[in-house]
């Protein structure tokens, strides 16, 4: 198995409370890797660190390493600019721009200095097919893409990440506000996108859990309890722990 992303002994703290303790935990290339939990337990803590989003909340503090290709992201001479174009992140709620549907997509490769309008048009087509939306708004490309439902802006900033060439996409409870068509979507859309990237999900339902990842963690009060194949950490969890949070016995 290759390693794409690993951490070591991770631990970060927001000032004085320690958020993640001592966290090691592979991300298998061109897997699914899941992270489940009950709410405030370190999942969307520890997906932030994976592309120094923590960065930009003040008074962050993090020890331990994460490592990217067996390099440490966090090395002086990483710009983090660069890093999340290698390492893209899909929120919980949709957030496409006030702009028109191409030029979301167009976005990104524009700050990256692409200004040739048909390589843009290029990378916009392939990107919307790549997200499995590009039928759906080719005749439209000009229109807001706040007009866009829920579940096709999210298709839609998929598409954005995908537009800059990343290799790992970050996805934070991306079907929360969707509603179930959509989620369907999104979950067919995720298991396409693997061949290609490396994808790392936070969810709190367990059966989209189950369904869309390879790779699972479990995480309880900022610790990661149990990391193992998905299909074992449902069917056979080796921490009680795990059992008692698959089973509803709490969280």
């Amino acid at each position: 198995m290759d390693n794409k992303i690993e951490t070591h002994a991770l631990n970060v703290y927001y000032r004085s409370l320690q958020a993640l303790t001592d966290v090691s935990l592979p991300v298998i290339k061109n897997a699914v890797t899941a992270l489940i939990g009950p709410s405030g337990c370190g999942k969307s803590t520890f997906l932030r660190t994976l592309n120094r989003m923590n960065d930009l909340i003040e008074g962050t503090s993090i020890q331990g390493q994460v490592l990217l290709d067996g390099k440490s992201i966090y090395d002086s001479c990483v710009n983090p600019v660069d890093l999340r174009k290698k390492v893209g992140m899909v929120f919980q709620k949709p957030n496409p721009f006030p702009m028109s549907i191409f030029d979301n997509v167009a976005y990104g490769p524009r700050i990256h200095g692409i200004k040739n309008k048909m390589i843009l048009e290029d990378i916009v087509e392939k990107s919307l097919r790549s997200a499995v939306l590009w039928d759906e708004v080719k005749d439209r490309l000009n229109k807001s893409a706040l007009g866009l439902s829920g579940g096709q802006q999210q298709r839609l900033v998929i598409a954005r990440v995908l537009a800059v060439e990343p290799e790992v996409i970050l996805m934070d409870e991306p079907a929360s506000a969707l509603d179930p068509i959509s989620t369907a979507k999104l979950e067919d859309l995720i298991d396409q996108l693997k061949k290609n990237y490396t994808i790392v999900i936070v969810t709190h339902n367990m059966q989209q859990a189950a369904r869309v990842s390879d790779y699972t963690g479990f995480f309880l009060n900022g610790s990661l309890i149990e990391y193992g194949i998905t299909n074992n950490i449902f069917t056979a969890p080796g921490k009680k722990q795990t059992e008692d949070y698959i089973t509803g016995r709490f969280g």
